[in-house]
């Protein structure tokens, strides 16, 4: 009879477990975040030599090449052909198509329903 109830059991230690787990994890979070980190001094890098400058080099000036200009070569015209005139197809005219007139119908007329008068008081 006692077996029955062991699993029962091993889920309640379980979920304790797991809920005391999730406060640890958080106040351990709070505690990081409260640490204050003290200030390390700042290196001091020495002084560097001063590099000598050394001179600008001057190139000489080559002369740019000229490129020779060469003559527009001249085509002879070349004549447009022609072409004979196409003759216009001819499309059959349709029959107008005649919508038969629908007459409205007449609505029938409604007099006017009379308001009674209301009494006045004395």
């Amino acid at each position: 009879m006692a077996y029955k109830y062991t699993p029962s059991f091993f889920l309640l230690l379980f979920v304790t477990l797991f809920i005391t787990s999730s406060y640890v994890i958080q106040a351990q979070a709070r505690n990081l975040l409260d640490v204050t980190i003290p200030e390390l001094p700042k290196p001091e890098l020495p002084h560097l030599p001063e590099i000598p400058t050394l001179p600008k080099l001057e190139f000489p000036e080559i002369p740019k090449p000229e490129l020779p200009t060469l003559p527009k070569p001249e085509f002879p015209e070349i004549p447009k052909p022609e072409f004979p005139p196409f003759p216009k197809a001819e499309l059959p005219t349709l029959p107008k198509l005649e919508i038969p007139i629908i007459p409205k119908p007449e609505l029938p007329t409604l007099s006017k329903p009379e308001i009674p008068q209301v009494p006045k008081k004395p």
